[in-house]
């Protein structure tokens, strides 16, 4: 195992198996690294306080994969732990040591692990490592084929105005795989439950306005050609795919933030599919289009 030791801010990581190929396109682990380190101005803001977990991908994308909630063994001692509670464990657990990225070389060290992909709840935790009110409400955009990304617009060009109604500034990003998220500050609201009961109600609202477009259950056999609002993303207990996460696809395509001139005029799929690459020059050109949800 090749291994080369870099400093990072002052701390010290250690990095292995630079070449190894996690993409079926061809791109490596240390272009992985390169990603994560050149995003890591916008991403780290949002990452700040929250508890992460990282899906990892040893083999590369086309291998085995496993969700990583607990810091693994061998975790350095300058990568911020905080053990929480973690209702409806699929182990039983009682708590959970999830990992805090809030510095470079944290990111550096995470992603050498080849998490690709980066998932966080809607609320953080104090500096003292208790779990705070939500600060984020999500509305996951999932379409059902033959639907796609394009359909999911149109019913995000519909939640929109229900969320300015109610004060909210939604912002859009793609999931970097099929969909479509809507993002806005939590402010008002006091609790995990709050934000999911609120989500859900509107969403059933669109499904009202629009049941040929829009479903707000889970259930399969209603997703055919329709777009699930997932308003459940907003439970405590779970996680949605950060901004400027990395996505486990053939290509390094990213959860990237777009404006609501390009949510309105996509006609094709293709027109909201990004690349690492694709997002690093959107930064230079539009710097961070989530920063207002800081």
């Amino acid at each position: 195992m090749s291994k080369v030791v870099v400093d990072v801010e002052g701390t010290q990581v250690a990095l292995t198996n630079l070449q190894k190929v996690l993409y079926p396109d061809g791109f490596t682990k240390g272009q992985v690294l390169d990603y994560y380190t050149r995003i890591a101005p916008v991403l780290l803001p949002h990452l700040a306080g929250r508890a992460v977990t990282r899906k990892r991908y040893p083999d590369g994308v086309e291998g085995q994969v496993f969700f990583e909630k607990n810091a693994p063994r061998g975790t350095p001692e300058w990568v911020r732990v905080v053990t929480l509670p973690s209702p409806g464990s699929s182990k039983n657990r009682e708590t959970i040591d999830y990992v805090v990225v809030d510095q470079l070389a944290a990111l550096v060290w995470t992603a050498n692990l080849a998490a690709l992909e980066l998932h966080t709840h809607m609320w953080r935790v104090s500096d003292d490592g208790r779990p705070l009110p939500p600060d984020l409400v999500v509305f996951d955009l999932d379409p059902g084929p033959p639907a796609t990304i394009v359909e999911c617009c149109q019913v995000a060009q519909q939640l929109r105005p229900l969320l300015e109604a109610d004060g909210l500034q939604p912002l859009a990003k793609t999931s970097g795989s099929k969909g479509l998220q809507l993002y806005a500050r939590a402010d008002g609201f006091a609790s995990s439950e709050e934000t999911s009961s609120y989500a859900k109600g509107l969403a059933q609202r669109l499904e009202s306005a629009s049941p040929e477009l829009v479903v707000h259950r889970m259930t399969k056999s209603l997703r055919d050609g329709k777009v699930l609002v997932d308003w459940s993303q907003n439970s405590a207990a779970k996680t949605t795919i950060s901004v400027y996460s990395l996505r486990a696809r053939e290509h390094p395509t990213v959860s990237t933030p777009v404006t609501w001139e390009e949510v309105e005029s996509c006609s094709e799929p293709a027109n909201l599919v990004f690349t690492s690459d694709d997002v690093l020059a959107r930064v230079e050109e539009h710097g961070d289009l989530f920063a207002p949800l800081l």
